[in-house]
C-alpha cells in the first residue's frame, strides 16, 4: 500500500493530463481504436513502474494463442496483478473485475480503456448477463481476465479457485491460459518500497478437447494445480 500511494504521488503533476486523456479515449471507441485505447494504458503502467521501481518479467508468451479469442486464468495475489498482465499481453486484452472495486479514480479509467466488465457479485441475474457478455465477446476473438479465487493478497500461495469463473470457458470452447503471478504481492500489497521484480508466467494453453467433459470444478481444479506447479517450480 506504501508504493501505491508513493507511485500516486510521483506522478500527481501528470493527473490533469492523464486522466482525462484516458477518459477521452475511453468514452469514445468511435475516434480510438481498441489498440490504442489499449496502448495508453500500458504506457500508465510503464509510468507506474518507471517511478516505482517495479519490473515484470514474462515468460511463455509463445503460449498465446496467435488467433481467436481466449480466457486467461491467473492466481490472485494484489492491485499490481492486471497491471502486470496487460503490460506483458502485447494482444489487447480486457478483464472482468468486481463491480465494487472497479469505480475508484484511475481504477475506472483502466477499466474504460479495455473495456472491462463490471460483475455483481450480489447479483445473479446481473452475473449472468456478464458471463454471456464476456461468452461473446470470446467467441468474437476477444481475450479476456478472470481472477477465478475472487479475493486476492495470498502472496505466493494459491486458494482454491471458484467454479463458477469457468463456465464462460465451457460456453465458448476457447483456450484457457492459465497464467502464473510470482511476487505481485510485493508492488502494492506490501510494506515493501525498495525495487521489486515480479513474474508473469503464461502457461500452454488448455483446450476444449481436454477440459471439454469435466465439470466447472474439476476445470478450477486443473487450472490451480498447473499455476501451483509453476509456482513451486520457479520458487
Amino acid at each position: 500500500m506504501l508504493r501505491f500511494i508513493y507511485v500516486i504521488l510521483l506522478n500527481l503533476f501528470r493527473a490533469p493530463y492523464m486522466i482525462p486523456k484516458m477518459r477521452r479515449e475511453a468514452d469514445h471507441p468511435e475516434k480510438y481504436s481498441a489498440e490504442e485505447r489499449y496502448e495508453l494504458a500500458r504506457h500508465c503502467i510503464r509510468l507506474m513502474k518507471v517511478t516505482g521501481g517495479i519490473h515484470t518479467k514474462a515468460y511463455g508468451q509463445e503460449n498465446l494463442p496467435k488467433e481467436g479469442g481466449y480466457m486467461m486464468y491467473p492466481n490472485h495475489q494484489g492491485k499490481y496483478d492486471a497491471l502486470g498482465i496487460v503490460y506483458t499481453h502485447r494482444k489487447p486484452c480486457s478483464i472482468v473485475m468486481d463491480k465494487a472495486k472497479s469505480n475508484t479514480i484511475l481504477v475506472k479509467e483502466f477499466i474504460d480503456l479495455l473495456e472491462g466488465k463490471r460483475l455483481d457479485k450480489k447479483d445473479v441475474r446481473q452475473a449472468l448477463t456478464i458471463i454471456n457478455e464476456v461468452s461473446e465477446d470470446v467467441k468474437n476473438g476477444k481475450c479476456y481476465i478472470l481472477f477465478p479465487e475472487g479475493d486476492f493478497n495470498n502472496r505466493n500461495h494459491v486458494c482454491d479457485f471458484k467454479a463458477g469463473s469457468f463456465k464462460i470457458a465451457l460456453k465458448t470452447k476457447a483456450p484457457i491460459i492459465p497464467v502464473a503471478l510470482v511476487d505481485s504481492y510485493r508492488v502494492f500489497n506490501s510494506f515493501w518500497l525498495g525495487p521489486v521484480t515480479t513474474q508473469v508466467h503464461y502457461l500452454k494453453p488448455i483446450l476444449f478437447e481436454e477440459y471439454g467433459s469435466l465439470k466447472t470444478q474439476e476445470i478450477a481444479a486443473l487450472v490451480r494445480n498447473r499455476i501451483n506447479e509453476k509456482i513451486s517450480d520457479v520458487k
